[in-house]
């Protein structure tokens, strides 16, 4: 009942900041989206990896956030799967903002050698060491490692938010590539709007897998821009439309605290039919 388009597209991030639930809460979350008609639209229960160790963790399949050392995520991974928890892929910053990326890209690219089958995102900062960084995740890629790129597209100061045109040129660098990428932070609705409190342009998750669909057809940065600056949907609906039942291109996805409201949001715009036939 959800379109292959939009298949997988939301991780349940209930248990990350600002605002974590309890496992058994999450747990029970996670199992009841899983069991509900729009299953088809959930991925992996992102566990941060500085709460396994510390009591029962939830027995669903798992996307762990690597917020601890990269040499301490081995343990970690088979902690979880000595709880029966099946770990899905490892998502992990391999530096901060300003620093260089390529040591801690090496460092993650050694723990995906070591874990075979196992997919992993490495978390590079939209800035400075970024193209010799998407360099490295795609020689690693042709090595034969399960590693691909994540950017955080959003935070707590205006700078971290990229303008249309920056992420189109990440995005378009990404295809150019052949890396497909998951995003983090800012994406709150459906479409690119403002937020009334902070001031902050987030972009939009529709806005994104449209300007993904265009980059994968051969659209260059000034179209993919053109996608990802929409504000009204009226521009987003009818390509989302057109492609509905095809596999979406390069954007694997993003986390939400409350997957119901990027569903609801698709319900509304008529993506998604709402568990009717």
């Amino acid at each position: 009942m959800v379109p292959p388009l939009y298949a997988g597209l939301v991780d349940d991030a209930c248990l990350l900041p600002p605002s974590p639930v309890s496992p058994a809460e999450a747990a029970a979350k996670y199992d009841e989206h899983s069991n509900a008609w729009y299953q088809g639209l959930i991925g992996s229960l992102l566990v941060p990896a500085s709460i396994v160790g510390g009591g029962p963790v939830p027995r669903v399949p798992a996307g762990l956030i690597g917020d601890v050392p990269v040499a301490s995520l081995p343990v970690t991974v088979e902690k979880l799967r000595a709880a029966g928890v099946t770990v899905e892929h490892v998502e992990a910053a391999v530096s901060r903002r300003g620093e260089d990326p390529q040591p801690g890209l090496a460092a993650l690219c050694a723990f995906a050698g070591a874990q075979s089958g196992l997919r992993l995102y490495a978390e590079i900062p939209l800035s400075w060491g970024l193209l010799s960084a998407l360099d490295g995740v795609a020689e690693a890629r042709a090595a034969g490692l399960s590693i691909a790129p994540k950017f955080r597209v959003g935070g707590l100061a205006a700078e971290l938010f990229p303008t249309p045109v920056e992420l189109a040129a990440v995005i378009c660098a990404c295809r150019d590539r052949e890396l497909p990428f998951k995003l983090a932070a800012g994406l709150r609705h459906a479409t690119r709007h403002t937020d009334p409190e902070t001031g902050f342009t987030h972009h939009g998750f529709l806005n994104v897998l449209i300007a993904t669909v265009v980059a994968a057809d051969g659209g260059e940065v000034a179209e993919v821009a053109e996608s990802l600056a929409a504000t009204h949907p009226v521009p987003l609906v009818e390509p989302a439309r057109a492609h509905r039942d095809s596999p979406r291109p390069l954007f694997v996805g993003f986390g939400a605290a409350n997957v119901v409201e990027p569903l609801t949001e698709l319900v509304r715009l008529g993506l998604i039919n709402g568990g009717y036939e």
